[in-house]
């Protein structure tokens, strides 16, 4: 932890003649999914700093690694893979279309340094953090990771005098931006195409993604059948944006697809959402001890907030935080918040959705037998889609018929394949009960709830009797 990623690196060879520097000036590190990654000198000067390190100590899945053993893997070799793809993204624009973009090396090292220190934002547990535990600590105050990182950015460069250009690090913080509802408007950039490439806002197809998802597809033992490669060697730039080959359009709908289907199996499995259900309650009751939301309005503070704070409140042994160390407890033993029962929200009732909440499933239970309180309960909306919510993706995407041509045209749902999907949501409501006693009472109140609200059980399943009996 202690020793500079300088002392881990070995001297590179010349592998890579296309380079927009001899690489013999880098350092390199193999990642188990790219290979050997080069680092040039400015970006190592972020990397070796106790920011960016602090990254080691944030798992990329958060708690995943309690149900896939495999996900481990963390925020720091992500942002390498970003960094790495981002850099050869840019540099196979530059050997197409260098002279015609006028691509140059302070544009190549401006999109590296944003793929790198895109997520230097970032809090614990994956997006717990910001979109479940501070949203109940802090309503209505508006923060994010991407935000947060244009914190980090200027504090790294502060605290350690890395001398940049402050025009490139200006355009970093935006490329970080880019796909966030702070983001400048497109018209006002130039060479707007640049800012696509870490975070796209335009259409969601980024190197963020290229590396996440092969990279947790692999941590979690899943198949991935979507190649990024081919997507990064024959996109092209047209009118300011980048743009595929018409027939690649299945090829990224892959990439939607899969990305979908890690959030069903693996980012919301059941078991998942129990436990990140019950890091919620423990960070909660520990908050106004430790003041854990207060470290987001300061960068100097806030680089020391990693996962390990689960393990301070484990050892800690003041009383003030003994609800969070039961909690805890109950994790360590897998005594787990049980998953009462799911549905799937009907499509025709998608648009006007409203989050269930414990309260709807309490006020749902008949007269007689237990009395639910909303604090025995726990609601989750979990919403799964291809990046654009309820409308198809492929409708903010540009392609090109070939390379004689510089037309560009999107492909309408009519003209693609019948067996893609013809919705590109879906809404699942899941209930869990905090204590096993109670999963009978609440799976019953449940599917009161579904019948009033739907008229029908929308559940695919009852809840198993040997689940209802456990004490």
């Amino acid at each position: 932890m202690g020793a500079s990623l300088n002392d881990e690196l070995l001297l590179a060879p010349v592998r890579n003649l296309n380079s927009s520097q001899d690489l013999r000036c880098s350092k390199h590190v193999h990642d188990n999914v790219h290979g050997n990654i080069y680092l040039d000198p400015l970006s190592l000067k972020f990397i070796d700093t106790e920011q960016f390190q602090r990254l080691r100590e944030l798992k990329q899945l958060g708690v995943t690694h309690m149900v896939y053993p495999g996900a481990v893997h963390s925020r720091f070799e992500h942002s390498l893979g970003v960094y790495w793809l981002a850099g050869e993204a840019v540099q196979k624009l530059k050997n197409y279309q260098g002279a015609e973009l006028d691509i140059d090396r302070n544009d190549i090292q401006t999109v590296k340094l944003a793929g790198l220190l895109h997520d230097v934002g970032h809090g614990p547990f994956s997006h717990l953090f910001e979109r479940e535990f501070l949203p109940k600590v802090l309503s209505g105050y508006e923060w994010s990771h991407e935000l947060m990182s244009v914190k980090m950015v200027d504090h790294i460069v502060d605290e350690h005098h890395i001398d940049i250009d402050s025009g490139m690090i200006k355009r970093v913080k935006e490329m970080i931006l880019s796909s966030s509802e702070f983001t400048r408007p497109k018209g006002s950039r130039e060479k707007g195409f640049l800012y696509d490439i870490v975070a796209n806002g335009r259409n969601g197809i980024d190197v963020d993604k290229f590396d996440y998802i092969v990279r947790d597809c692999r941590a979690c033992g899943l198949g991935c059948n979507f190649l990024f490669e081919r997507l990064m060697e024959t996109m092209r730039v047209i009118d300011d944006e980048i743009c595929y080959k018409a027939t690649d359009y299945l090829t990224i709908h892959k990439l939607f697809a899969t990305r979908a289907d890690l959030y069903r199996t693996v980012y919301m499995h059941p078991k998942v959402k129990a436990i990140e259900l019950m890091i919620i309650d423990a960070l909660l009751k520990a908050n106004d001890y430790l003041e854990l939301s207060s470290y987001i309005h300061d960068p100097s503070q806030y680089w020391k907030l990693d996962d390990s704070v689960v393990k301070t409140i484990e050892i800690a042994s003041n009383e003030e935080l003994k609800e969070s160390r039961d909690l805890i407890l109950r994790i360590r033993r897998r005594n787990l918040y049980q998953f009462c029962n799911e549905y799937a929200v009907p499509k025709d009732k998608l648009e006007n959705f409203k989050d269930v909440t414990a309260k709807d499933i309490v006020c749902s239970q008949k007269n007689g037998g237990v009395l639910l309180q909303e604090e025995d309960v726990a609601v989750s909306n979990v919403r799964i889609d291809l990046t654009r919510g309820r409308n198809n993706p492929l409708e903010r995407i540009h392609f090109f018929k070939d390379y004689e041509s510089n037309d560009k045209f999107k492909i309408s749902d009519d003209r693609i394949s019948h067996l893609l999907p013809t919705s590109y949501q879906d809404m699942i409501v899941r209930v869990y009960s905090k204590k096993p006693e109670l999963v009978e009472a609440i799976s019953e109140a449940f599917e009161n709830f579904q019948l009033k609200t739907y008229g029908i059980k929308t559940q695919v399943h009852a809840t198993p009797d040997k689940k209802k009996r456990r004490i």
